[in-house]
């Protein structure tokens, strides 16, 4: 009886010190500047730039955000950290920029990335130039399989306020930045096949084209494959 007694002490001690895992941040879901638009801002901030406000949903197990904010024109970074879930950024007036945020919490070293939005800051221009090209898949950073044919499919997503794309080049080779010229399609084509070799690294990107001449040049993207 006694060596029961101690048992049971045993495991309700053990269980009254155990402790559950902290868990992860979880992603914070966007809202304002819509994705892929053109914002409006809170106020004039001087002659080249104005008021941006910024909103997302708080997200669970998340202490902290932290705002980043690229200027497409220069990939200037802006970075704020916050506990709330609206910031208002000054930012240069006709403008391409993308915002993300960061979730994290002190219980772990996991930090959590939200979508990354695209969006204009209005200002006087009368055209724009095309969002960066978004990389769709392989996904960055990813292992891509190959068909039967030793093939892999390049897939992206195009974006004008203007909505005169005319056409993409893509590039893609083992060399970074790739210079190779895969293809160059139509704006109604968002998808192209390419020869691959095993166990091998590639680069890849793609170059957008509208309709007055603007052009804007999406990330590099890589991907191993198997």
């Amino acid at each position: 009886m006694r060596i029961l007694t101690f048992i049971v002490m045993g495991i309700v001690l053990l269980s009254a010190c155990k402790k559950d895992s902290p868990k992860a941040p979880e992603k914070a879901n966007l809202i304002a500047p819509a994705k892929n638009s053109e914002c409006t801002p809170v106020q004039d901030d001087g002659a080249n730039s104005s008021l941006v406000r910024f909103n997302w949903k708080a997200s669970d197990h998340t202490e902290n955000y932290e705002l980043r904010v690229k200027n497409l024109n220069t990939d200037a970074v802006f970075s704020k950290s916050t506990t709330g879930t609206v910031e208002i950024v000054s930012l240069d007036k006709g403008t391409p920029f993308s915002w993300q945020v960061i979730t994290t919490n002190s219980g772990t070293n996991t930090a959590t990335e939200s979508d990354v939005w695209l969006f204009y800051n209005p200002g006087s221009q009368t055209d724009h130039v095309p969002f960066p090209a978004e990389i769709i898949s392989p996904v960055q950073g990813s292992t891509a399989f190959k068909d039967i044919n030793n093939k892999v499919s390049l897939k992206w997503s195009g974006f004008d306020l203007d909505g005169d794309i005319v056409g993409f080049k893509v590039y893609f080779s083992t060399e970074n930045p790739p210079t190779d010229l895969l293809s160059e399609v139509k704006a109604n084509v968002d998808e192209v096949e390419v020869g691959v070799a095993s166990n091998t690294l590639y680069f890849w990107k793609v170059v957008t084209t509208d309709g007055k001449g603007n052009i804007s040049t999406s990330d590099i993207s890589e991907f191993k494959t198997r």
